[in-house]
C-alpha cells in the first residue's frame, strides 16, 4: 500500500524519510535517532534502536530501563529484541491519527536524548 496515511502524516511533520520498502519508512528527524514505521495490517509499529545489551550489568541495566518504562515513557517502551535494546510502539491502523504518530516519534525523540546518557554508561567498552 503505497502513499496511505502514514506517508501523508510524516509529510505532514516535515521529516526526513524515505520508503525503505513498501510499508516500511525510516524517519530520520534532523540531528535525532532514526525511527522505522512499519504497516503491518492491522498495526502500525514504530520502532528505535537504542544500543546493544551489554554482557555485565544486565539486571542493573534491565531495572533501569524497567523504572524508565514506569516513570519516563508516555508513548512507547523500551524492550529487548535479541541482544539489541530497543524503543517500540504501536497503533492500530484504523484508529490512528497524525497526532498519536507524532507523540510517539516526539517521545522517542526525547527519551533517547536525555535517557541515552544514563544508558550509555553500560555500554561494554
Amino acid at each position: 500500500m503505497t502513499d496511505n496515511k502514514i506517508e501523508q502524516y510524516l509529510r505532514e511533520l516535515k521529516v526526513s524519510y524515505r520508503e525503505l520498502e513498501p510499508n516500511l519508512w525510516l524517519v530520520e528527524p534532523e540531528g535525532q535517532p532514526q525511527v522505522a514505521v512499519l504497516y503491518a495490517e492491522p498495526l502500525v509499529v514504530i520502532r528505535a534502536l537504542v544500543m546493544e545489551a551489554p554482557r555485565e550489568n544486565r539486571l542493573e541495566l534491565f531495572t533501569k530501563l524497567l523504572a524508565l518504562n514506569a516513570a519516563d515513557m508516555i508513548h512507547g517502551a523500551y524492550g529487548l529484541e535479541g541482544d539489541k535494546i530497543v524503543l517500540i510502539d504501536s497503533w492500530e491502523y484504523g484508529t490512528l491519527d497524525f497526532e498519536e504518530l507524532r507523540a510517539t516519534i516526539e517521545s522517542f525523540s526525547l527519551a533517547l536524548t536525555q535517557h541515552y546518557p544514563l544508558l550509555s554508561v553500560y555500554r561494554d567498552r
